[in-house]
Order: structure tokens, then C-alpha cells, then sequence
């Protein structure tokens, strides 16, 4: 028997007060924060959807475990348990501990790339674009063609265009591919999952060139959900088999554990090569830590190992999928232009088909961003052009391929009533959205500018 009222499977035992701030107080904040929220301080934020990454709500078995954490130095009984616990999910034999995925991502393409090497995936986020970038390699994405087809019903549009794929190794020549990423869910691609056939069919083709695999795995869990109930020939797997035959088709992987290990922080490398994992824990050592804590306290291992267990419960995932799916189906039927379906972790709202009076070096996405904060106090990100954008040799934009906002929800923070709130916020922004007025950037760095940026208003 199924309900359609979505129930949190948790009783809640402690609380953390938020404050409801004003729109008028909101404005203020804003624009002390140069119109960037991730420059908003967190007492200012009355729902916080800006990232799933290290937002989690820990359980009483996580808070358990880290009383009985061993904080030695080297060889603690904690980092037996944490690479236990990676070894048994993914198979690999050599395993990383690294602060969280950016750092494993660091080490990993900082050793394989370099000038003249290329990494392809099905999208690279933001992260793993610039430490690939950084390192003077390229970065190339190759989505299925599904996946910009935003209103069908394809299960799988995180998926990588294989036949694209294929054609890139030979053009390229597979010596200069130092690695194709396989990032399950797609987190730039709207959060879509990828299909345990294209994923075999990847592996595949990488070891028939003899192209090393990686997969970003960090929301692995949640991309089992969708395997499981959308893909024939899935249904008799539990979700942690479906990824465990997921991690089996890799050759490395890379862990962001803020997002599917269910803690505040965290992540690790795992690879199947000793000779690349000699290599890659030299750079651990010089930048981490040693071997058996690389940047991580006996706590956090101890909880990671613990949340790794504990994603894979289908009473979890079942609430986390359908609540997911709950805010994005409701603002859509207001007329809130998502990509459809759903994914696990995200909603992913369309600013340039909902602002079409603002041009893209104008910023729709920020636009969005900065009205969801001001008429609800709900701070989010841009993926767009701010994120992704880039300048050709006369400074003008080259803008990203989509304009997007992200509303990533943290694991176990929110529940049904808060969600409603945030449905009856995107009631105000289509009030208003006519009004709604573009941004310029007046500063920003380098590399990855959507988290310092300053904007100002055009006209204002």
C-alpha cells in the first residue's frame, strides 16, 4: 500500500533555529553580498539549497561512531574501518583518504593531465573542470543527445553520447586521453542519472583503447535508485550491488563523501593500480596528510564509514528520490520551466526560459538566484554562464550551453512544510518576474569566479 503524503523516515532529536528575516532586510543583505549569495552569511539564509555537499544531517549512529574514533596519527583503527568500508563498496584495493572530492580530483588529474591531454565525460562540474584546467589539460563533455531534450521523459539523460565518445579517442588519439569521467548523477547535466548499460558500454570503450575509466561517484547511492526502478533487468539488485557493478566497470574513482556518505566532510581516491596509487599517495603525503588519515580525522572516518552503510537503505533513498521529485513536479505545474525528470539530489530551473527579457551577459541565472533569496530567504547557485561562462580574445562572453539554477537539498535538513514554503516562493517569483532585472559582474578571479564574483544591477 502506497500513501501520497512523503514522510521523513527519521524522528528528529535536535533542532537548530533559523530567523526569519524580512525582504526588506534581505535587500540589504544582498546587496552587501555584491548580489553573490555565497557571500550571504549563513544567519542570514532561511533555506539553504546552495549545495548537498557537506550539509547533511548526521544520524545517532554517526554521532556514535565518532565517540569511539581513534585519533592516531598513523595506523588508527578508524582508518581500518574507513578503508574497509571503501574497499567492500567499491572493490578497488588501493584507497585515499582525502578532506573531501576536490582534493582526490586535485591529485588524480593533476598526476594524469598536463599540456596536451585531454579528459572527456558527460559533463565535468565545476571543480573537476579547473583542477583539469589548472593541471593544463582540457576538458571536454559529451552528453547524450537526450539531454538537452529538458521536457521529455527519458530516464537517462546523464548519460555519455558513446558514439561521441568513440570518435573523440580516435580523433585525439588515445595516448592524450588521460581519462574519461563518468560523473554519476550528472550534476551540471540537471542531476541525471546514468544507465548501467552506458556505463558498460563506456567501460567498453575505454579499455579497448586502453583509456583509463574514473568514476565521480559522489552521489553513487542515489543514481542506484534510479537504476533499479528505471532500468530493465535492474529491479532483482539491491541499490548497493547496482553500484557495486558500477564501481566494477572502473578503473579509478574519485569521492566527494559530503554528498552520498552522508557526512560534513570528506572524500577519497580509490584505484585498481598499484603503480598509479604509489604515485598518487606521494602527492597525498605533500598535500593531505599521511596514508591513513590524508587530511581527515579519526571522526570523520569513522562517520564516513558509517554513512556509507547507511545511504543504501531503501526507506532513505525511496524519501530522498520522491522529495526531490516532489518540489521540482509541484513548481513545474505552476509553470516553472525544470528539467524533467527530476533528478535525485536537485532541481534545476530554466532562468533564461523564465526571464527571455534578460540576455544571457546579463545573467538570468544570478537574476533567479538573487530573487529567490530576496522574496524567501531561500539562497541556491547559478550554473550558467557565470559558472561555465568564458571570454574569447575581445572580452565579449561565450556563454555557457544552459542557464540554470540549482536548488541542491541537503540530506536529511528539510522537511515537507519547508519544501511547501519554497513552492509558495516560486508563486512570487512568477509574480514578479517582469520585473526582474538583469546583473553585470563588476569583479571576479581567475578561476572559478561564481564563488567570489561581485555583481551589480543593471540600471542600478
Amino acid at each position: 500500500m502506497e500513501f501520497k503524503t512523503i514522510i521523513e523516515p527519521f524522528r528528529i532529536k535536535s533542532v537548530e533555529p533559523i530567523r526569519v528575516s524580512t525582504a526588506a532586510e534581505r535587500t540589504g543583505y544582498l546587496k552587501d553580498a555584491f548580489f553573490n549569495p555565497f557571500l550571504l552569511r549563513s544567519d542570514k539564509v532561511l533555506i539553504d539549497f546552495l549545495t548537498d555537499s557537506g550539509t547533511s544531517a548526521m544520524s545517532s549512529r554517526q554521532w556514535a561512531a565518532m565517540m569511539d574514533a581513534d585519533e592516531s596519527y598513523a595506523g588508527a583503527r578508524s582508518w581500518e574501518r574507513f578503508d574497509a568500508a571503501v574497499h567492500s563498496l567499491t572493490g578497488m584495493p588501493h584507497v585515499l583518504p582525502t578532506h573531501q572530492g576536490r582534493a582526490a580530483e586535485r591529485i588524480l588529474y593533476g598526476y594524469l593531465g598536463g599540456a596536451g591531454k585531454y579528459f572527456l565525460s558527460n559533463t565535468h562540474f565545476d571543480t573537476t573542470r579547473a583542477n583539469i584546467e589548472f593541471s593544463g589539460a582540457s576538458a571536454i563533455d559529451l552528453p547524450c543527445a537526450e539531454a538537452t531534450d529538458y521536457a521529455s521523459d527519458h530516464p537517462f539523460k546523464g548519460n555519455i553520447d558513446t558514439a561521441a565518445l568513440e570518435t573523440q579517442i580516435k580523433k585525439l588519439g588515445a595516448k592524450n586521453v588521460a581519462a574519461v569521467i563518468l560523473t554519476i548523477t550528472n550534476n551540471s547535466g540537471g542531476g541525471q542519472p546514468v544507465s548501467m548499460a552506458n556505463a558498460k558500454k563506456t567501460s567498453e570503450i575505454c579499455h579497448k583503447h586502453g583509456v583509463m575509466l574514473v568514476l565521480d561517484c559522489c552521489r553513487i547511492a542515489e543514481n542506484s535508485w534510479f537504476v533499479k526502478h528505471k532500468e530493465p533487468g535492474m529491479e532483482h539488485l539491491s541499490y548497493r550491488e547496482i553500484a557495486q557493478a558500477m564501481f566494477g566497470l572502473a578503473d579509478a574513482a574519485v569521492m566527494s563523501a559530503k554528498k552520498d556518505a552522508l557526512v560534513n566532510m570528506g572524500g577519497f581516491l580509490a584505484v585498481r593500480d598499484k603503480k598509479l596509487s604509489d604515485a598518487c599517495t606521494n602527492l597525498l603525503i605533500i598535500t593531505e596528510g599521511f596514508v591513513t588519515y590524508g587530511g581527515l580525522s579519526g571522526r570523520d572516518m569513522e562517520a564516513l564509514a558509517v554513512g556509507l552503510e547507511e545511504v543504501f537503505e531503501p526507506d532513505y533513498l525511496q524519501y530522498r528520490i520522491k522529495s526531490t521529485a516532489y518540489l521540482g513536479e509541484r513548481i513545474r505545474e505552476m509553470g516553472v520551466p525544470v528539467i524533467y525528470p527530476i533528478g535525485g539530489h536537485a532541481v534545476y530551473v530554466e532562468a533564461h526560459v523564465l526571464y527571455p527579457h534578460i540576455p544571457v551577459d546579463q545573467y538570468p541565472g544570478q537574476a533567479l538566484v538573487c530573487e529567490l533569496y530576496r522574496l524567501g530567504g531561500i539562497r541556491c547557485v547559478e550554473v550558467g554562464s557565470v559558472m561555465f561562462g568564458k571570454y574569447d580574445e575581445d572580452g565579449k562572453l561565450i556563454p555557457a550551453a544552459k542557464e540554470l539554477v540549482r536548488l541542491a537539498i541537503p540530506r536529511r535538513v528539510y522537511t515537507q512544510s519547508h519544501i511547501d514554503y519554497v513552492i509558495e516562493v516560486f508563486e512570487k517569483v512568477l509574480d514578479h518576474k517582469e520585473q526582474t532585472r538583469g546583473l553585470k559582474i563588476i569583479w571576479e578571479p581567475p578561476f572559478l569566479r561564481h564563488f567570489t564574483a561581485h555583481f551589480a544591477q543593471n540600471g542600478g
